[in-house]
C-alpha cells in the first residue's frame, strides 16, 4: 500500500472515530460501531415503494458548454424546465417527484471554507434558489456527489469532506442524495459510505440515500448496504441501447436470489435509469424495459427530455397499471423463474394477498412473434379456485382461468407480455 493510501486509511479511520464521538454525545446509552452507524443513517422512513423520478445523466451526460448548446447544458435552465415539465405534463400526477441533478454541476475547486459550490454561470443563483423553484412545485430535489477524491467527470469529490458536504446538502435542502464511487478506494467503502448516511442523518433532514458502493466492488455485503442505503446500484450504467437493457434484466435474473432477498421497503437494487423516450429503442423495447423495472421493484427514474416526449412514450412512463405494480406496498422484487427457448418467464407477489404480476420477455431476434402455451400451475401459481388475469399494458380483462387450463399467448421479438393474477377467493369465490 502507497505511503498516500496509508495516510488516506488513517483519515477516514480518524473521520470514523470522530463520528462515534458525535453518536455518543447524541445517544449516550449507544454502542459505538459500524452496525449503529449504519441503522441511524437509514432511520429516515424513505423509499418505503421505489422512488420515482427524473435523472439528469443518460440523456444529457456532462454537457457544460452552455455557449454552443444552452438549452441542453447541465444548468439551472435545464432544472428548472425539467421541473416545469414533471409538474405540467402529469409525471407528477402519477407519481414522479425527484428531479436529480447528475455529474457535472460543481465548480472545479470548493470555496475557501471547503464547501462545494455549484458553478456560478451555469447555476448563477445556487443551489438553494432551485431547491426552492423545485419545492414550490410540489417536487423534490436531488443532487449528486462522489466518495473518491473527484468525480467520475473530475469534479470535487466528497472524501475527507462527508461532514461539510451532508451539511451543505441540508442547508440547501436537498431531498437526494446519490454518491458515486469513482476515484476511491474500494476498501474504504464499507466504512465511508455508512458514514455518510450517518452525517445525512445528522442534519436532521430526510434524504433519500443512493449509493453505487455495490457496483465498484468485488463482493458486496449487502446486508450491510440495505442498512445503509434506500438503493444501490449493482451493475454497468444503462446505455440508450438495446443490448444494455437485455444485459441488465439478464444480470437481474441470474443473480435473482443475492439481489431480491435484500430488497424491500426502503431498500431497493437501482438497475440504473429508464430510458425509454430516448433514442435507442423500438416501442416493443421499450415496454420491455417499463415492464421489467415494475416487475423488479426498481427505482423508476426517467433520463429522457421532458420538453419532446413522444405521446408513445409518454403513455408508457405514466401509465398507472404499470406503475401500480412497482409500486406495490409489499415492496416485494420479482423474480425470474424460468428461461425456455431464450425467454425469461418473470413473477412478482403483489397484493391482494396471493396476487401476481407476470411477465414474458421474448429475447429472440429472428423478426417471428413466439407463441407460449402453458397452465397457470407451470408459472407455480396454487389457487384452486383460480384467477382472474387482466393484461397491464392496456388493461385488457383476459378472463377467468384455473391453474389445470391452458394460458396461450404471443410475445413479439425483444417485446414482452405483462398481466396480473388475482386469486378469485379474494372476492369470496
Amino acid at each position: 500500500m502507497s505511503p498516500n493510501r496509508t495516510k488516506e486509511r488513517r483519515q477516514i479511520n480518524t473521520i470514523f472515530f470522530l463520528s462515534c464521538s458525535i453518536l455518543l454525545v447524541s445517544f449516550p446509552d449507544t454502542n459505538c460501531d459500524l452496525d449503529t452507524a449504519r441503522l441511524l443513517s437509514l432511520n429516515n422512513g424513505l423509499a418505503l415503494t421505489p422512488p420515482m423520478g427524473w435523472l439528469s445523466w443518460e440523456r444529457f451526460r456532462c454537457n457544460t458548454d452552455c455557449e454552443k448548446d444552452p438549452d441542453n447544458c447541465i444548468s439551472e435552465k435545464l432544472f428548472r424546465q425539467m421541473a416545469d415539465h414533471m409538474e405540467a405534463d402529469g409525471y407528477k400526477d402519477v407519481g414522479y417527484e425527484y428531479i436529480n441533478i447528475d455529474d457535472c454541476w460543481m465548480a472545479k475547486e470548493r470555496d475557501e471554507k471547503g464547501r462545494l459550490q455549484a458553478d456560478p454561470k451555469r447555476f448563477p443563483n445556487g443551489i438553494k434558489k432551485l431547491a426552492d423553484y423545485v419545492h414550490n412545485k410540489g417536487l423534490k430535489l436531488g443532487i449528486y456527489e462522489d466518495f473518491g477524491t473527484k468525480t467520475c467527470g473530475g469534479y470535487p469529490g466528497s472524501e475527507f469532506f462527508l461532514n461539510i458536504d451532508a451539511q451543505s446538502f441540508a442547508e440547501w435542502e436537498i431531498d437526494l442524495l446519490k454518491l458515486d464511487g469513482c476515484n476511491a478506494d474500494t476498501s474504504d467503502m464499507s466504512t465511508g459510505y455508512p458514514l455518510m448516511g450517518f452525517f445525512l442523518n445528522l442534519t436532521g433532514r430526510p434524504f433519500l440515500y443512493s449509493c453505487s458502493w455495490p457496483a465498484y466492488v468485488s463482493k458486496p455485503n449487502y446486508t450491510a448496504i440495505a442498512k445503509s442505503c434506500n438503493i444501490w446500484r449493482n451493475y454497468k450504467d444503462v446505455q440508450d441501447s438495446w443490448d444494455s437493457v437485455a444485459g441488465i434484466i439478464k444480470f437481474y435474473g441470474d443473480n435473482k436470489q443475492k439481489f431480491a432477498d435484500v430488497a424491500g421497503p426502503g431498500h431497493f437494487n437501482d438497475p440504473d435509469m429508464l430510458i425509454v423516450g430516448d433514442f435507442g429503442l423500438s416501442e416493443d423495447q421499450q415496454r420491455v424495459q417499463m415492464g421489467m423495472w415494475a416487475i423488479m421493484t426498481a427505482p423508476l427514474i426517467m433520463s429522457v427530455d421532458l420538453r419532446n416526449v413522444k405521446p408513445f412514450a409518454k403513455e408508457l412512463l405514466t401509465n398507472r397499471r404499470v406503475i401500480a405494480v412497482n409500486q406495490d406496498p409489499m415492496g416485494i422484487q420479482g423474480k425470474r423463474i424460468w428461461q425456455v427457448e431464450n425467454v425469461d418467464y418473470w413473477m412478482k407477489e403483489i397484493q391482494p394477498t396471493g396476487s401476481y404480476a407476470f411477465a414474458f420477455v421474448n429475447f429472440n431476434t429472428n423478426g417471428v412473434p413466439q407463441k407460449l402455451n402453458f397452465t397457470l400451475k407451470y408459472l407455480q401459481f396454487t389457487d384452486p379456485a383460480g384467477y382472474n388475469i387482466t393484461e397491464t399494458f392496456t388493461g385488457k380483462f383476459l378472463g377467468i382461468y384455473k391453474i389445470t387450463a391452458l394460458f396461450s399467448t404471443s410475445v413479439n421479438p425483444t417485446g414482452i407480455f405483462m398481466a396480473t393474477a388475482v386469486p378469485l377467493s379474494v372476492y369470496g369465490r
